[in-house]
């Protein structure tokens, strides 16, 4: 009987451990990056806009151009949503829209993640003038995860994660509005 309560307490510190260390660590994460485009703002910022231009640029559709895709409204507006489905992990399955547009400066999109894991994460673009013919674009995304899958948050570098495949993106948005 000792031996059974010894395994019992040793089984309760294991998984007190991680839910106490989950207690400290971060619930937020934020990334972004950035990219300047030798062209006027007001030209940038008409083509990012428009969700559908992304397939140009976003990474993840390169990952895989056969996904399914589907748009309700008016692209370019608030309440515009762009559906994506793939059967690839990477991509999944989930939908953007368009929630806030302040013209010629910043978009804000929220994202509804639906397969291979449910979240909704907003996030967003800006253009903002260096000098006349120069823009620099920001691509941003932050996210929230709740106690105790937060802890996931010391495993994952976000930053790595999605940071490269933004800048991906910027780099790609660079190389088409500048050939244009």
């Amino acid at each position: 009987m000792k031996i059974v309560k010894k395994i019992l307490i040793v089984l309760a510190i294991i998984i007190a451990i991680p839910l106490i260390i989950a207690l400290f660590v971060k619930k937020d994460y934020a990334v972004q990056r950035e990219v300047t485009i030798d062209k006027p703002k007001q030209e940038v910022f008409d083509y990012i806009k428009y969700l559908k231009n992304q397939d140009n640029y976003s990474k993840w559709n390169k990952i895989d151009p056969e996904m399914k895709k589907s748009y309700k409204g008016t692209d370019g507006t608030v309440g515009f949503i762009s559906r994506w489905e793939s059967n690839k992990k990477e991509v999944g399955w989930g939908e953007q829209e368009i929630k806030k547009i302040t013209e010629g400066e910043r978009i804000d999109f929220e994202l509804r993640f639906i397969k291979p894991f449910e979240a909704t994460e907003p996030a967003y673009m800006t253009t903002e003038a260096v000098i006349e013919n120069q823009t620099k674009v920001v691509w941003g995304f932050s996210g929230h995860m709740n106690y105790p899958m937060n802890l996931m948050l010391l495993f994952m570098d976000m930053e790595e994660m999605i940071g490269g495949d933004l800048e991906t993106g910027l780099n790609d948005l660079k190389t088409i509005l500048e050939q244009r």
